[in-house]
């Protein structure tokens, strides 16, 4: 029965979260097109099959059966093909997506993206104008700086101190903890030439990483290099004096959020980060029900996250996704013509496959964590 009962509070939770991420997403198209002359036909949370609906003016509002997602329809988003297609009187014309300028196109579709970063960046300023203290990473933390040097490591007998900053590592420009760190990994044993800036001064050294034996994502043993330096990732706590302090550092965790989201997806594609900690709508679930027992604040907070990542997720250049569409715009603005309707269908297959593909992975590793935790 109490099983029971949490699976209920995390989906009801989880439907909670997905509906405001999908209805400022969907909210941020809808406006763009509405200011824009472009007439919008549905304004849909979920898909599928219509529960409950009513027409306003010319846009019909509804909540469908299935709600992973929803959908803004615009008219004349897919204009009707072949010799026998109606020819479009020239009011519906200057109403209609695909005869809209180009520009008006890219800034509807980006305005998905965008309205996801101002629900995060309204949900922290808010937070904080109202005297809520938040934890954000540091962003200074991702920095090469080092924090602390090792007795008898490869560092110190180089010459390494506490404050350096690593500027370069063989002629490589180096800026961020996590590039530095890779390059080192992958040396051991090998002679590297890093610089490091010191008082305002820069200053070559050579350290040769020592090799060390440790356990992969994998499971498998690897060799690697360490000089021995750290750094420990830490939060920082914000905290707004005033409203008006708060509209800057509101934007500063926005953005806090964003890079580490980004540099999340790059780790993973560049295969530095394992792809099973991709999660799907079981994790989201799980996690909303935790945020949402521990109170309203947290909840509020994991959408902040959340629609941070649904936003960078969006505006990727794969086709089916606001990314893809804006890719084809550009392509257009600078060729002078659009893309070919079937290279365009070809890509949407592909983007569509793709995106189905990770969505089968992150349900695999939704169940393996459950199936773990059960064992």
């Amino acid at each position: 029965m109490a099983a029971m009962q949490s699976f209920l509070f995390s989906l009801f939770s989880f439907l909670i979260v997905l509906s405001v991420l999908i209805f400022f997403h969907e909210f941020g198209h809808f406006l763009a097109a509405r200011r824009l002359g472009i007439r919008v036909l549905k304004f849909s949370l979920g898909f599928g099959p219509r529960l409950i609906g009513r027409t306003i003016g010319e846009t019909e509002y509804l909540i469908s059966a299935l709600p992973l997602g929803g959908y803004v329809k615009l008219f004349g988003e897919e204009p009707e093909k072949g010799e026998d297609a109606p020819a479009l009187s020239p009011e519906d014309r200057a109403r209609s997506f695909s005869h809209a300028p180009v520009w008006k196109r890219i800034v509807i579709v980006v305005a998905g993206p965008v309205f996801n970063m101002l629900l995060a960046y309204l949900i922290f300023a808010g937070a904080l104008s109202v005297g809520v203290p938040m934890y954000v990473p540091d962003f200074d933390s991702l920095m090469p700086v080092v924090e602390n040097v090792l007795e008898n490591s490869p560092a110190q007998t180089a010459g390494i101190k506490p404050g350096d900053r690593i500027v370069s590592i063989n002629d490589k420009k180096i800026s961020t903890w996590p590039q530095m760190t890779e390059i080192i990994y992958g040396s051991a044993g090998k002679a590297l030439t890093i610089v490091v800036e010191r008082d305002h001064q820069t200053i070559p050294l050579t350290v040769t990483p020592a090799p060390k034996t440790v356990e992969g994502e994998d499971g498998k043993t690897i060799e690697v290099g360490q000089i021995g330096i750290g750094k420990s990732p830490r939060g920082v706590r914000i905290e707004a004096a005033n409203p008006l302090e708060a509209v800057y550092k509101g934007g500063q965790a926005t953005w806090q959020w964003t890079y580490l989201t980004v540099e999340g997806l790059v780790r993973m594609v560049q295969g530095k980060l394992s792809a099973d900690n991709i999660g799907g709508p079981i994790l989201i679930g799980q996690m909303s029900g935790q945020a949402a027992s521990q109170g309203l604040g947290s909840l509020v907070f994991l959408i902040a996250i959340l629609s941070i990542t649904l936003g960078v997720m969006n505006i990727l250049p794969i086709p089916v996704l606001d990314g893809g569409h804006l890719l084809f715009f550009v392509i257009e603005a600078v060729m002078g013509r659009p893309v070919s309707l079937r290279k365009r269908e070809i890509a949407q297959q592909v983007g569509l496959a793709l995106l189905l593909l990770v969505m089968v992975w992150a349900l695999k590793n939704d169940i393996m964590r459950v199936f773990h935790k059960v064992s």
